[in-house]
C-alpha cells in the first residue's frame, strides 16, 4: 500500500503506533488516543540496523504477530490536511525505508470509549523481511538489547521508554513478553556495570 494510495479522498487519518511512536512520533498530529487493535501480538522479532543497532549488530524492535486471541496496546494519531502528506512521507522513511515495515490498515479501538473502532493505518515488519530476526528467549534478546546501539539512540532506550508507555498509560494491560525483556535486560546492564 502507498502512501498516495492511503490517503486517496481522505482528509484525515489515523495512525496507529505500538512501539518508538508511542513517546517519539515526529510529526504533527490533531490528536492522540491510548487504545488497541485486536488480532495481533506485539514482539520484539524484527532486527534493527539503523535506528538501534548496526549492520555488524542489529537491535531488536517490535513488529505485531498476527494471532486472533491477542491485543496490542498503544497510540493512535489522527492527522489531517497538510499533516496527512507530511506525516506519511516522513513514516515512509523512517519505518519502510529504513525499518523494512509495510503498511496494513486496522480497526482501532480507543480505551474506555463505547467500543467503536476507527480504521487506522499500521507498519508491519513481517518474516519475509531480511531483517526479520524471529523469535527468540527473553533473555536472548534483553542480552542483545542491552548491548546495541544505533544512529537514534540505545537499544535499552527503546524498550525501557515503551515498558514505560505501558506502566503510565496502560497500566491494567500487563505484557508479559515486553516485561520479561525488559527484566532480562536490566539484569545484563547490571552485571556489565558490576564487571567494571
Amino acid at each position: 500500500m502507498k502512501p498516495q494510495d492511503i490517503i486517496a479522498g481522505k482528509s484525515s487519518l489515523w495512525i496507529f503506533g505500538y512501539g518508538s511512536l508511542v513517546w517519539k512520533p515526529d510529526f504533527k498530529y490533531k490528536r492522540s488516543e491510548v487504545g488497541y487493535i485486536r488480532g495481533y501480538k506485539r514482539r520484539f522479532w524484527h532486527g534493527d540496523n539503523f535506528h538501534r543497532g548496526n549492520d555488524e549488530s542489529p537491535g531488536r524492535v517490535v513488529t505485531l504477530i498476527e494471532d486472533e486471541d491477542a491485543t496490542t496496546w498503544g497510540v493512535a494519531f489522527e492527522v489531517s490536511g497538510s499533516q496527512l502528506e507530511d506525516s506519511l512521507k516522513y513514516l515512509t522513511v523512517r519505518e519502510t525505508v529504513r525499518g523494512g515495515y509495510i503498511t496494513k490498515m486496522v480497526d482501532f479501538f480507543p480505551d474506555g470509549e463505547d467500543g467503536s473502532s476507527v480504521q487506522a493505518l499500521v507498519y508491519i515488519a513481517t518474516a519475509d523481511n531480511p531483517l526479520y530476526l524471529g523469535p527468540a528467549t527473553p533473555e536472548e534478546i534483553g542480552a542483545q538489547i542491552a548491548v546495541c546501539r544505533g544512529k537514534t539512540g540505545h537499544n535499552l532506550e527503546y524498550l525501557l521508554r515503551l515498558a514505560e508507555f505501558m506502566r503510565s498509560s496502560c497500566p491494567q494491560v500487563e505484557d508479559h513478553h515486553l516485561f520479561a525483556i525488559e527484566t532480562a535486560a536490566l539484569t545484563v546492564v547490571s552485571y556489565l556495570l558490576a564487571a567494571q
